[in-house]
């Protein structure tokens, strides 16, 4: 939207505004109006960010691209016995002997995400980031929230078409030549986000880039490759992308996923994320922290990043239940500032030092969407002792994390209410920041913020909470 036409719309006010998007987003089917729907949120003012935050997130893009292709080198040299085994053991844990060899193969050796969005909470201590996000939902949400705030008169950041813009990008390089046939292949475990990836794909359509979104079991395969055959068409098309909105925990119940698999180690199709599990890992954020690593990281990323990373990525440890030496200690671990030597001191303690989150790792229906998140001050004694317990057992199957809790800052959000006027709530807020790599740079396509009511202490999407784009300073529109 030109700056005359959004001039010329300032004196709407917010609620009409906010009344008119909630119109577009239904039509778009990635929000539902009914507050018992399953697309159901809060429709709120679009979430502020200051300069330098806008600046920040800017540039964290190329940060976590560089990360991610250091956390992969890392595990090849420790899987060539040049590294420590312990981190490719840890990466290893749990998977089945063909997902880990999967991940080690060449053919996908220097393949990285084309799509990277973290977790951000903005606290007292600043910006951290609690996840990283290889296969990502809440694409085609972002980009009609967007879509639809920019025609209200907002400056989101991205602009109206970031998102689209950036996925375009993204897949066009993963080929040479770039226009290919996408297929963003969408597993039942995933159904949830099909109405979403198929509004983002008649978006991409729109913009030139051909996608489509498919269940597994509508991927045709032959010796030549894989093949679809889009709605309206006649004719089966080949498929040079696969867009793989599954996880790789999720193969055994998707159809088809042995074939998916082969026609992309034989090259006859180009598949993002690339199936290398150990991408997909929170407990990389253990590595990046842990002191014997430290030489690796600085030569991998320089000083500044590791430093600013490390400001970024909470403490993390791995819960392994092997035993620590009596002359040991877990590194930065402290409880009351005492050291800790063994996990088994974390039990019995009060609420007030209970300030830590269990998480698993990554390889497990668990580990997306707040699942099996567990935080220690919201337990009872015996409830978290009874879950550090677990976590530890589940070590061989589903490695956990341990990370101190950060509680985002509060702020107020001003949401639309049921009966159409508009209310301050107070808030607390997960922002997630979409970056698109293309031409090894990860550019930034938008940011969507999730602000949830300020007694929630798990920020995610829930019926209560708002789903809202970003707005550098001075850039939202006046109600």
């Amino acid at each position: 939207m030109s700056e005359t036409a959004t001039a010329l719309d300032v004196d709407i006010p917010l609620a009409e505004r906010l009344t008119t998007i909630a119109g577009g987003l239904s039509a778009d089917g990635v929000y539902d109006p009914n507050p018992d729907g399953e697309r159901h949120f809060r429709i709120g003012a679009p979430f502020v960010l200051e300069a330098d935050q806008v600046a920040f997130l800017e540039r964290l893009g190329d940060r976590l691209l560089a990360f991610n292709a250091a956390l992969g080198a890392l595990y090849r040299k420790a899987s060539k016995g040049k590294a420590p085994a312990f981190v490719a053991d840890w990466l290893d844990q749990g998977k089945p002997d063909e997902v880990v060899r999967l991940g080690a193969m060449n053919r996908f050796r220097n393949d990285l995400p084309r799509v990277i969005r973290p977790d951000l909470l903005l606290t007292d201590d600043g910006w951290k980031i609690t996840e990283l996000d290889s296969v990502p939902g809440g694409m085609g949400l972002t980009d009609s929230l967007q879509r639809h705030y920019a025609a209200a008169g907002f400056h989101v950041l991205g602009g109206a078409d970031g998102m689209v813009d950036g996925m375009a990008a993204a897949l066009n390089d993963t080929v040479e030549g770039g226009a290919p046939l996408v297929a963003i292949v969408v597993s039942e475990e995933s159904a949830a986000y099909r109405p979403e990836m198929r509004h983002l794909a008649a978006r991409l359509r729109d913009a030139g880039t051909e996608a489509h979104v498919v269940a597994p079991e509508a991927v045709v395969f032959a010796e030549e490759g894989l093949f679809i055959t889009p709605d309206g068409d006649r004719c089966a098309r080949r498929v040079d992308v696969v867009y793989r909105f599954f996880e790789l925990f999720d193969l055994p119940n998707i159809p088809k996923a042995e074939l998916l698999l082969y026609a992309a180690k034989k090259g006859r199709v180009a598949m993002t994320p690339p199936p290398r599990p150990q991408l997909e890992e929170k407990l990389g954020a253990a590595l990046f922290h842990h002191p014997a690593l430290a030489p690796f990281w600085r030569a991998e990323l320089g000083e500044e990043a590791q430093r600013e990373l490390a400001a970024l990525l909470p403490r993390t440890w791995v819960l392994d239940p092997a035993p620590v030496p009596p002359y040991a200690v877990i590194p930065d671990l402290n409880v009351d500032g005492v050291p800790v030597q063994g996990w088994q001191a974390l039990k019995g303690l009060g609420q007030k030092a209970r300030q830590f989150v269990i998480k698993p790792s990554g390889f497990s229906e668990q580990a997306w969407g707040s699942r099996g998140v567990v935080i220690g001050h919201d337990q009872p004694e015996a409830g978290w002792d009874q879950a550090l317990d677990a976590a530890l057992a589940a070590f061989g199957r589903t490695p956990h994390i341990l990370q101190p809790f950060h509680k985002a800052v509060t702020q107020q959000t001003r949401i639309l209410g049921d009966e159409g006027g508009i209310r301050a709530v107070r808030t607390r807020s997960r922002l997630c920041p979409y970056y698109f790599v293309a031409g090894g740079k990860a550019r930034l396509g938008g940011v969507l913020a999730t602000p949830c009511p300020a007694d929630k202490k798990k920020l995610h999407g829930m019926k209560d909470a708002s789903m809202i784009p970003c707005v550098g300073p001075s850039r939202g529109a006046i109600d």
